[in-house]
């Protein structure tokens, strides 16, 4: 299974974004998928997550209300809305695969890893 996430960029405080991020390998929908970020000097952090039928989503407190995850089976893509972007969403976003049932915001129930993709948000 690879992941390649995309659709980073530079944007200004209050502006939206929209990140994808392309799975291949077969049993897309049976996979929790997650995003996740990681700003310098911080630890990577959970941003949201969505069980296979996209009918379940978990977010951070951080993003909730700005933020949301949604994905297409059939495109084998999971996507990342971004709305209202503040300076503190600055970071790397990494999608991620997971095997378990459950939405979780731990990164090690995830098995799979993209590559990331840079958001700056400027003031």
């Amino acid at each position: 299974v690879q992941l390649q996430a995309s659709g980073g960029g530079l944007v200004q405080a209050g502006g939206s974004l929209r990140l994808s991020c392309a799975v291949s390998g077969r049993a897309f929908g049976r996979y929790v998928m997650g995003w996740f970020r990681q700003a310098p000097g911080k630890e990577r952090e959970f941003v949201a997550a969505i069980n296979w039928s996209g009918g379940y989503t978990y977010y951070a407190d951080s993003v909730k209300g700005r933020f949301t995850i949604s994905r297409d089976n059939a495109e084998n893509t999971v996507y990342l809305q971004m709305n209202s972007l503040k300076p503190e969403d600055t970071a790397v976003y990494y999608c991620a695969a997971g095997r378990g049932m459950a939405l979780t915001s731990t990164p090690t129930e995830y098995s799979y890893w993209g590559q990331g993709t840079q958001v700056t948000v400027s003031s």
